[in-house]
Formats: structure tokens, C-alpha cells, sequence
């Protein structure tokens, strides 16, 4: 990836420093870049820098609801519910990861059926696409343990769709700048429908199906916040476990978790068409460590090389190069600026993945990164593609789990190849614009082994 392909900000940073200030239309903006940096804002000083801004997208969007653009004591609850209610149904645990196994068997079949026929690394129109936006529908059986069968994929797909189109994504962007304008843009309307859209979809997907409530049958994360809403209102006070929290504590994990872990897996598999020498040593320590046993989480340990290559796809890809926004919650003092309570901050997770102080070859695919001088697998404080601190991602267990099965399922039963008169050299590894940062759309062939 070229420093030509990476965000604004992090250019401006080579320029002055790693601590500068920018407007975006009225509002001023302090961006934090490198390693060193971003650590000691949101790991070392983490209460300082734990809060959202104001932005008028955000918050005509989620009322300050949830958890990924809540505020203040809301967040603080709801962030702790939500981990602790994730741990008691399992998340990270052997029950979750039969359920993750299963999706990844569902997966490999569909791309079995395609008979080594060229299809689309997109979901769209196309007579065949790879269905990755299915392969995080394990959150939805985390978080909500309900069947496939309940899920209608087609409306979630189009709304989904709406909120990460580029003319959605651009007036976004033009209504944070200058909300005044956004009676004129028609920003806040289609980002206002969109989010209406995707709450009406949860409640009449889950929220209505899952009335008849047993506190000693509970039967998902839903279940659980409805009693604890129950509980709630017998002490006279709902001011946290009400159903805008719900639907919104729903959609952060609908979006987040479908959204970052397919766009990885897609970069993923161009990285290995890209680089099929890479494939073939993933593919030999598969065939060393498990034959043709089904992947599971315990065998990582086993098969340094492969979590390496997992590892610096996620570093590569940078599927959230700004990060989400930060707010200081007081006044600060941070290498020797002063920052007031309220600043906008942008901890730019790019420059931290980036870093040339952290990484040997920061712009260049290089699993390396990740292998000690034996081949033995080496963690890495710069590794940061969760963010850190107290915003750190809810999922990130669970993103991981996903990762290794999915992607060693995969290339246990495939060699990922570009169609026929398409050589490597013609892959493109600029990234598009999404929710996320996805790759360029592309045609891909799996040929089974």
C-alpha cells in the first residue's frame, strides 16, 4: 500500500508532527498520529481521552443510544452490560466456536458450488458473488442465538447497502462540515431513513419475536436486556435499559460485527492472490498441522505462520484508518499542548499500522512482521486494529476467533487464483470507500485442492 493511498492526515503528520490541529468546516479537530502517541492518549492517559464528540450525524443517528456513539454514563453502562452478557453466552468460548465452525462449513460449500467458476468478491447483481457479508452472521448467533432461517438477509443487505454507498458516505461528510446545510444536501434525511430502516429491521426481526420472556430461560443477549429492563422499572427508573438503547446496542453489533470481519476476509483472499507464494506456505503449515481435520482455535498456537498472515492482513487492510472519533473528557495537558474538555480527536489508527518506528516494512505486505528470527509468532504493542483503550472494540475476541477459522477453513480447501488472462501483477490493492475500508472489487476463482 502506498503512502499515496493513506488518509490526509496522516501525510500532513510527516509535515508537523504528531500532534496537530485541522478545521472541518466550523469545527476544530486535533489528530493524534504514530504509535507512540496514540498509545499514550488512549492506553496510558485512557479516561482523558474515552468520550465521543458531538458530531450532528452521530447524533441524529443514535440520540446518544448504544454503545459505539454513546456518551458519558449511558456508554459506560451499556459497554459493561453488553461484555459481560456476550461472556455469558459464550463469546470466546468452545460453545460459540462450534457455532463459528458450522459458518465456516456453510461458506466453503457455497464456494464449492460455484465448480471453480469466476465470481465476485462483492455482494451485488451478479450471478455469482461471495456471500463474506454471511460470514459474520456469528455475532448475530452470539449476541441473539437465533437460526439462520430468521435472518432475512436480502433487506439487511440493502440497508446496509444505503448507509455505505459512496453518495451516502460524501454527504455524511458535507453535513458534519457544515450541518446548517443539511436541509440542502439531503444528508441528514437519507442518514436519518437509513438508520430507521435498520432499527424497524431489528425490532421486527428479533425484538417482536422475542416477547415471551423466562428469567430462568434466557435465551440470548436480547433476552437479557429485556429483563434487565423489567428489573429496571420495578426500582422506578429506565434510564438506561430502554428499547432506543436496545436497538441501538443491536445495530452497533449487526454493523460492527458483519461489516469489519467480512471486508477483512475479502482483503484476505486478495492478499493471497496477490501473493500466491504466500498461499502455498499457509497452505503447506495447514496441510502439516491438521490435514484435513477441521480448523479450530486451539490449533493457532500450532501454526505460527498462518496467525501471522491473519495478522498482517489486518494490519495491511486498515479497514478503519481514522478510527472512530474521540472527545476529551476534561481538560488535558498532552505533549505540551493544552486541550480542552469537549476536543474532538482523531487518534488516526493508519499512522499506528503505518508507523515506520514499529514496522519493518510498514507499507509493504509482509507477514514477517509477526515471526520471530525461528519462525516462532512474536505479538506486537503496535498491533492496533481494535483501537485501545477504553473504547477499544467489544468483539475483538470474537473478530479473532472468525478470522484464523474462517481464513484457514478457506485455504485448507481452496487455492485462490485470479480468473483465467488475469495475472497478479493486474490485482489492485487500492482501497475502496465503505462503512469500512474494503478492497477495489474484484473477480476471484476458488479451485478446490
Amino acid at each position: 500500500m502506498l503512502l499515496t493511498f493513506l488518509p490526509l492526515e496522516f501525510q500532513l503528520s510527516k509535515k508537523y508532527g504528531p500532534v496537530f490541529s485541522l478545521h472541518l468546516g466550523l469545527q476544530k479537530i486535533v489528530v493524534l498520529t504514530g504509535y507512540e502517541t496514540v498509545k499514550e492518549a488512549l492506553v496510558d492517559q485512557a479516561d482523558a481521552f474515552a468520550e465521543r464528540p458531538f458530531i450532528p450525524i452521530f447524533e441524529e443517528f443514535a440520540k446518544g443510544f448504544g454503545i459505539v456513539l454513546s456518551h458519558g454514563e449511558n456508554w459506560k453502562v451499556m459497554r459493561r452490560f453488553t461484555l459481560t452478557t456476550l461472556r455469558d453466552y459464550g463469546m470466546g468460548k468452545r460453545s460459540i466456536e462450534d457455532k463459528i465452525v458450522e459458518e465456516c462449513s456453510i461458506l466453503v460449500k457455497k464456494f464449492e458450488s460455484y465448480k471453480a467458476a469466476v465470481f465476485s468478491s462483492s455482494v451485488g447483481n451478479g450471478s455469482k458473488t461471495g456471500d463474506f457479508f454471511g460470514v459474520s452472521v456469528c455475532i448475530s448467533l452470539v449476541t441473539l442465538q437465533q437460526l439462520r432461517a430468521m435472518l432475512d438477509y436480502r433487506s439487511l443487505k440493502l440497508i446496509l447497502g444505503k448507509g455505505s454507498s459512496r453518495k451516502s458516505l460524501n454527504l455524511d461528510k458535507l453535513y458534519n462540515m457544515f450541518p446548517a446545510l443539511g436541509f440542502l444536501l439531503g444528508a441528514r434525511k437519507t442518514v436519518l431513513n437509513n438508520g430507521k430502516e435498520l432499527h424497524n429491521f431489528i425490532t421486527a426481526t428479533f425484538i417482536k419475536k422475542l416477547k415471551d420472556l423466562d428469567k430462568n430461560d434466557q435465551r440470548s443477549f436480547i433476552d437479557t436486556f429485556l429483563i434487565q429492563q423489567q428489573e429496571e422499572k420495578k426500582k422506578n427508573n429506565g434510564e438506561y435499559f430502554h428499547n432506543e438503547n436496545l436497538k441501538n446496542v443491536v445495530g452497533n453489533l449487526f454493523i460492527a460485527g458483519m461489516e469489519t470481519t467480512s471486508t477483512t476476509l475479502r482483503w484476505g483472499l486478495l492478499l493471497m492472490m496477490k501473493y500466491p507464494e504466500i498461499q502455498k506456505k499457509v497452505q503447506a503449515e495447514i496441510d502439516s498441522v491438521l490435514g484435513s481435520a477441521q480448523p479450530r482455535t486451539e490449533h493457532r498456537i500450532k501454526m505460527p505462520y498462518t496467525d501471522a498472515v491473519v495478522h498482517e492482513v489486518q494490519r495491511f487492510a486498515d479497514i478503519v484508518p481514522t478510527n472512530l472519533p474521540h472527545a476529551t473528557t476534561m481538560d488535558v495537558t498532552f505533549k505540551g499542548y493544552f486541550i480542552p474538555k469537549g476536543t474532538h480527536i482523531i487518534p488516526l489508527l493508519t499512522s499506528v499500522l503505518h508507523d515506520e518506528s514499529q514496522w519493518e516494512k510498514p507499507h509493504e505486505f509482509y507477514p514477517e512482521h509477526f515471526l520471530d528470527s525461528e519462525g516462532k509468532f512474536v505479538k506486537r504493542d503496535a498491533f492496533m486494529p481494535f483501537s485501545a483503550g477504553r473504547r477499544i472494540c467489544v468483539g475483538e475476541t470474537l473478530a479473532k476467533m472468525e478470522l484464523f477459522l474462517f481464513f484457514t477453513s478457506l485455504l485448507q480447501r481452496f487455492t485462490f487464483q485470479p480468473p483465467p488472462g488475469t495475472s497478479k501483477e493486474d490485482l489492485n490493492l487500492t482501497p475502496a470507500l465503505g462503512m469500512t475500508t474494503p478492497p477495489t472489487p474484484f473477480n476471484i476463482c476458488a479451485l478446490l485442492r
